[in-house]
């Protein structure tokens, strides 16, 4: 019996503990799932569960803002993260001669002498950043806009044609016109092609060849360097745009052979100045064999869509046809696009302003109005060139490194703009201008390096304008050097926040309609008031000027 008591005594201990733990479980839990659980005799209150489940996705929707800025910004670290390690793998093997016991200032000595040129840009496979943006249906939104837009500027074209003709007018005069006297072109391309196949590469062999049994190295070395750099500017250089001047190419077929000229003159650089420092090391070396690239490396790197030479790039296992010709027909497209702006936009604007007395506020408003059309322009060049046409290229030749361009949309600097906007130009002007320039001069002299490659981008930009459009106008070069220059140094990378954007597009934008509208006020000006026999210093002066004067 004592027995017996004592375990009912336990058991009765046991639920009033249970009842307590339940009783102060119950206090513990909010008040809406107390009224949830005493609502309707046990029946579901709908209008409860309503009211609940707003109140979760409400809470939902304030968490997800940051729970993207936070997985955004801890993916962003671990893929720069990642980035870091591949580079330090790679630079491994030059690190460990360096052994364990050196000091700390013998670490930094090492660390500030230039690093081989395998050691300098990594290239990795990886996507266009708009291709997988446009996998976000939200993106692709906006791409649907912009034709959407095309399609409006289509129909305004062939309505007004349809009213002023009676007829629909389907010519493209425009269009044929600026690509014009097409043979030439081509034919002037083959000859620079084959000429940068040839020459440099040849140059390169029989230097190689005779440095290691050469007495006389640095004579034989400034040799070949001059006859390189002879080929570089007489060849490249001077060949290409005196058949641009000479057989007066249209402007669109002029672009193609000095965008092509500049273009090969990058590329061959490259070639010699990524080769030649492999064979000087392998004769310190004294190594038997010298580092010679193939031929068949040196003719994939002239089509890769990369101005960095390297003899193995990351390929892609095969090759998506269908992707390749969704390429060119968007290139296809964006052409048709621009021709559209053309003719809408900035032919009717200018060829009336042209003929009308120069004042500020009709400049202001010609400014103004080019901002759009400006813009456009601007949005077809990154789209067609920097997306379309070098991945249609890449795909062709299974290169697995897309990124052609960074978000430069989203830069709050112009330092960050100029780094992201053409990602292919950025590496050649950094490693061999930029780096070049350092490793000559030293690391105290980082402003000047920065000045001296934006003087030459801005020289080099002017001078395809001046032989394309067939004019001086440095409008573009005073943009570079003077209010490019101030914005680097005065919105840098310690800019950050959305007003720093905005600031940034503004003043994009207002560039673009200062570009558009005195580049076109000048050659409607060198159309309505032509000289009979213009001198050298006719093409230095701005027409525009003078021709509003006289009219």
């Amino acid at each position: 019996m004592a027995g017996e008591d004592c375990v009912r005594k336990r058991q009765a201990g046991s639920a009033t503990t249970c009842k307590t733990s339940e009783n102060e479980e119950t206090q513990r839990r909010p008040e809406s799932e107390r009224s949830f659980q005493n609502s309707s005799n046990g029946r579901v209150d709908v209008d409860h569960v309503i009211t609940r489940k707003m109140q979760l996705i409400a809470e939902a929707e304030q968490l997800k803002p940051a729970f993207m800025k936070e997985v955004d910004s801890h993916f962003t670290e671990f893929v720069n993260s990642l980035v870091a390690k591949s580079a330090l793998l790679d630079s491994s093997s030059s690190a460990s001669i360096f052994p364990a016991s050196c000091s700390e200032k013998e670490l930094h000595k090492a660390k500030a002498l230039r690093a081989p040129p395998e050691h300098g840009k990594i290239f990795t496979a990886r996507r266009s950043l708009l291709d997988e943006l446009f996998e976000v249906s939200h993106i692709r939104t906006i791409y649907h806009m912009f034709i959407a837009l095309l399609i409006v500027f289509i129909l305004s074209t062939l309505l007004v044609d349809f009213i002023d003709e009676g007829r629909l007018v389907l010519g493209f005069d425009l269009l044929v016109f600026v690509f014009g006297k097409f043979p030439i072109v081509f034919c002037t391309w083959l000859c620079m092609f084959c000429a940068t196949v040839i020459v440099p590469y040849n140059l390169f062999v029989w230097w190689a060849q005779g440095y290691c049994s050469s007495s006389h190295r640095v004579i034989h070395s400034v040799f070949y360097g001059m006859l390189f750099t002879l080929f570089q500017t007489a060849g490249l250089g001077f060949g290409p745009t005196y058949i641009a001047v000479s057989y007066a190419l249209p402007p669109a077929s002029r672009f193609i052979v000095i965008l092509e000229q500049v273009r090969l003159v990058m590329k061959a650089h490259s070639f010699v100045r990524e080769n030649v420092p492999r064979v000087l090391s392998s004769v310190k070396d004294k190594s038997s064999t010298v580092p010679i690239p193939r031929i068949s490396q040196y003719l994939y790197f002239l089509f890769a869509p990369t101005l960095i030479y390297r003899d193995n790039y990351p390929r892609n296992p095969i090759i998506r046809w269908g992707y390749v010709a969704t390429k060119f027909a968007q290139v296809l497209g964006s052409l048709f696009y621009a021709y559209y702006i053309f003719v809408r936009l900035c032919i009717p604007q200018f060829r009336n302003s042209s003929q009308e007395t120069f004042n500020l506020r009709g400049l202001v408003l010609c400014i103004f109005n080019s901002i759009l059309p400006g813009v456009l322009i601007l949005f077809l060049v990154f789209f067609a060139f920097l997306h379309c046409w070098l991945n249609a290229f890449a795909e062709m030749l299974r290169f697995a490194d897309r990124m052609f361009y960074k978000d430069w949309w989203n830069s709050t600097s112009y330092a960050n703009y100029y780094r992201t906007w053409n990602v292919v130009v950025h590496d050649w002007l950094y490693y061999y201008a930029y780096r070049d320039f350092l490793w000559f001069f030293g690391k105290k002299f980082k402003a000047a390096a920065m000045l001296s490659v934006f003087t030459v981008s801005a020289a080099v930009h002017e001078y395809v304008l001046s032989i394309c459009f067939g004019y001086f106008y440095p409008v573009l070069f005073c943009l570079f050097t003077c209010f490019g220059v101030v914005f680097n140094f005065t919105l840098n990378d310690r800019r950050k926040g959305p007003i720093w954007n905005v600031i940034m597009w503004t003043s994009l934008f207002l560039g673009q309609g200062v570009i558009i509208c005195l580049y076109s006020q000048e050659w409607y000006a060198r159309q309505y008031c032509p000289m009979e026999n213009p001198t050298f210093l006719d093409y230095l002066k701005p027409r525009s000027w003078s021709c509003h004067m006289k009219m």
